[in-house]
């Protein structure tokens, strides 16, 4: 059994304690990618579980994928997922606010965006999200609903290993604002519209 949702360690743990009962292997196997890798293949999974559950499920897996990670027994694919999830719903946040400064400030926003991207703060993650921000096109690549629920599930396993994540909660209460304001159900760049909208 492979289980492929952005889910709590806890959640894996009662999930493979139920598959172990009834003898099935399992493995915990979280992607990153979004539509654009998911349709042509390249997704990464993210794998927790035996070396032998994995290698019967590998040429499931080979083809869907440009990365097969094995971290360890079962929850750590899980767990690295939500690290992963983490670092990129607080860059998200901090660009809605970045974005909706220059917005605000008068200054060119092509420009600022062109030096931001390519500096020392750029990422991957503030290209792609940038591009849906200024656009304001939010067709679903991860919904924004999903970011608030993941960032949830990185404070609460961060705690059990008594760290508090402070910068997952302040970026988890942008993106429920959102959430109220009816943003949920759209894609996680949504998550600048309250700010542009206060």
């Amino acid at each position: 059994m492979i289980e492929s949702s952005t889910v709590s360690p806890a959640w894996i743990a009662e999930l493979a304690g139920q598959a172990a009962q009834r003898g099935v292997e399992f493995l915990d196997a979280p992607v990153t990618g979004s539509r654009i890798q998911a349709a042509t293949g390249q997704l990464s999974f993210l794998v927790g579980g035996s070396e032998r559950a994995l290698a019967t499920a590998t040429p499931v897996l080979q083809a869907m994928s440009k990365e097969i990670l094995h971290l360890g027994p079962v929850g750590s694919g899980a767990k690295l997922k939500l690290i992963n999830n983490f670092l990129c719903g607080v860059q998200i946040a901090s660009l809605a606010e970045g974005l909706a400064w220059i917005e605000r400030s008068g200054l060119d926003r092509e420009k600022a965006l062109a030096f931001l991207k390519t500096g020392a703060g750029g990422s991957p993650v503030i290209g792609a999200i940038s591009a849906r921000m200024v656009s304001q096109i939010y067709g679903v690549n991860f919904l924004l609903r999903l970011m608030a629920k993941d960032l949830r599930y990185a404070e609460t396993e961060a705690a059990r290993c008594d760290l508090e994540l402070t910068t997952a909660e302040t970026a988890r209460k942008l993106f429920e604002v959102a959430v109220a304001r009816g943003f949920g159900e759209e894609d996680m760049a949504s998550v600048i519209e309250p700010l542009r909208n206060r």
